[in-house]
């Protein structure tokens, strides 16, 4: 028996057991991917007070060294369940494995959009990614696009810029969300060719990716593009079906919290871009697993 237990090792968890285990309370966390959740695939994060360039490997390897060296304990595995027994709570990961606690965290993150059109999944490891830094190297000297139009669009662009011939940058409108100095950055790379008020209506090879067509969103017209590889950044969806019997779920499905980042069950709290929230940021995650790691302790002293 812990006192908290904590899903997902991103920012807003490893926030959490810093927090927790500096309040003297005995912690778990389990994660399925990756170590830092999906910041720790950014090739720079420069928008994080206190660093002005740091890698995003760097920047998770930081945090999961500080919260273990604390006492917090790594458990690997995808969380299946969640059951509410009053004054404990059980997670059940995929592999057999209960863990006992208190109160519970819920810094599940989110998952990369999919584009939702044909041969999409068929293409998946054969042209189409969703992590230029995991993939982006597979492409030296080739052509690809880039689908989205936020920060992680953009400087998924630049990145490969740096090593691929020819970057197409997908965009459905005329201007990026993306942060203006990211945007500056497109500005010195001859080889990245802007696609604007665009959408990705088909992909098409044998039997990898070699063309993608796009539409035109104000004409209707529809054009192609000969590439080697796809990289799709339109943002991230929640992924917390299997706690709608504890919390309360959006339209959207994230779950809904103010910034005390209580849920309707007693016990259970939410940290990080999974829960309601107008800003999904490194500064905001870090923010909600410090305020949920202390709203934890006080339940449980309470108890």
């Amino acid at each position: 028996m812990k006192d908290i237990v904590i899903i997902g090792a991103g920012t807003a968890g490893l926030t959490a057991a810093i927090y927790a285990c500096r309040a003297g309370k005995t912690v778990d966390f389990v994660e399925c991917e990756a170590i830092g959740g999906q910041i720790s695939t950014s090739p720079r994060v420069e928008n994080y007070p206190g660093f002005e360039s740091i890698s995003g490997a760097a920047f998770s390897d930081a945090l999961f060294e500080q919260a273990t060296k604390l006492g917090a304990e790594l458990h690997f595995g995808k969380v299946i369940s969640v059951t509410d027994n009053g004054e404990t709570k059980t997670v059940v990961t995929d592999g057999n494995e209960a863990l006992e606690a208190k109160a519970v965290i819920i810094a599940g993150g989110v998952k990369h959009r999919h584009m939702g059109i044909e041969d999409e999944a068929k293409f998946m490891g054969k042209g189409v990614s969703y992590c230029a830094v995991c993939d982006g190297a597979f492409y030296k000297g080739k052509t690809v696009a880039v689908v989205g139009g936020g920060n992680t669009a953009v400087q998924s662009a630049v990145l490969l810029a740096e090593g691929c011939e020819k970057v197409y940058l997908v965009h459905r409108r005329d201007e990026f969300r993306a942060e203006k100095a990211v945007v500056e950055q497109l500005k010195k790379f001859p080889n990245i060719e802007l696609q604007l008020s665009k959408t990705v209506k088909a992909l098409a090879g044998d039997p990898k990716l070699q063309e993608i067509t796009l539409t035109d969103t104000k004409t209707g017209a529809e054009s192609t593009l000969v590439a080697d590889g796809l990289f799709v950044a339109i943002g991230q969806v929640p992924d917390n079906e299997i706690y709608k019997e504890l919390v309360d779920l959006d339209e959207a499905g994230f779950i809904k919290a103010d910034e005390t980042c209580l849920t309707k069950t007693a016990g259970v709290f939410v940290a990080g871009d999974c829960r309601t929230k107008a800003v999904r940021q490194l500064t905001t995650a870090a923010a909600d697993g410090s305020t949920a790691a202390l709203a934890a302790c006080n339940y449980i002293n309470s108890l």
